[in-house]
This record gives C-alpha cells, structure tokens and sequence, in this order.
C-alpha cells in the first residue's frame, strides 16, 4: 500500500517517530512547517501555540509535495492544549478531497495531557469514525523506552 507521513513537529518527538515508522513500512515522510514559526522556548511557546489551537487557527503553511495519489495517509501531530497542532489542521483543510476515501492513521506524542481529546478532534475534522491505527507517546525523543519502541512496531504491524 502506497504510504505518506504528513507530520508536524516542534521538539522532534514527532519528526523522530515519523522517521522510525517510515523505516519500518517504507512510507514517504512529508515535514509540514508554517511560514511563521511557533515561539518554541518559554512562556511564548504555550501561550501562543495553546492559543493557535485553541482557537482552532489554520496557519500559512510553507510549500509542500502532496500529490495525495496515495492508499494510506499517516497523520503526524504534538498535542497541543487537547488539541492537533494547528500546521495538521492547515493541511487536512488544504487537502480535504484528496485525504476522502483514504485509509487514515495517526499518531501523536505529548508530554502533558489531553491525547484523545487531540484524536477525538482530529478525527471529526477529518470526518471519520475511526482510524485505521493510532499510536500515543509520551516524550519518546526525550524519554526513550522499550515500551515505545514495541509499541511503534505494533502500529505498523497494525498498518500491514
């Protein structure tokens, strides 16, 4: 099954475990960044980025390749406030008729709380009952375990 990652990631939990789930089902990683960045240290970084998805704001995003000729899309996002980083929330309204009739999975890593309201509500933007996988971590760049590790490999077997 033809296979793209579209992630978003700040601290590099998400972009790190794109990169392993990538290896392990031989998807294409497609980074999404926004033309203007999230303060990413201090106090800045949650008022402004919880504020963004808060509000559900849908930023600029800088230019990217998604063709969306794939089978399966594998969405990529920190939790931010319970919610999605607001550069996902940019791209699925960008992509919206290609993401229809695709086999959707997700994955996000967070360091608080709040990851199923985050895929509770990435799911109803998306329009779907369900995913075909999704995977929760916590810190796994920060805080790496074998328990993540087994874990990640569970999604993509899921995926196969």
């Amino acid at each position: 099954m033809n296979t793209a990652i579209v992630y978003y990631s700040m601290s590099g939990n998400t972009h790190q475990t794109a990169e392993k789930i990538a290896r392990l089902t031989g998807a294409e990683l497609i980074r999404i960044e926004p033309v203007k960045e999230y303060p990413s240290k201090g106090f800045k970084k949650f008022l402004w980025g919880g504020k963004s998805a808060v509000m559900g704001e849908t930023p600029q995003l800088q230019p990217y390749r998604f063709e969306g000729d794939c089978d399966r899309v594998i969405l990529g996002t920190p939790v931010w406030a319970s919610n999605m980083a607001p550069p996902i929330r940019s791209f699925i309204k960008e992509n919206r008729d290609a993401l229809k009739d695709r086999s959707i999975a997700a994955f996000i890593c967070f360091s608080g709380g709040g990851a199923d309201k985050a895929l509770e509500k990435l799911r109803k933007l998306l329009g779907i009952d369900g995913f075909d996988a999704e995977l929760v971590l916590i810190d796994p760049k920060d805080k790496p375990s074998p328990e993540n590790e087994e874990k990640i490999r569970a999604f993509c077997d899921k995926l196969k």
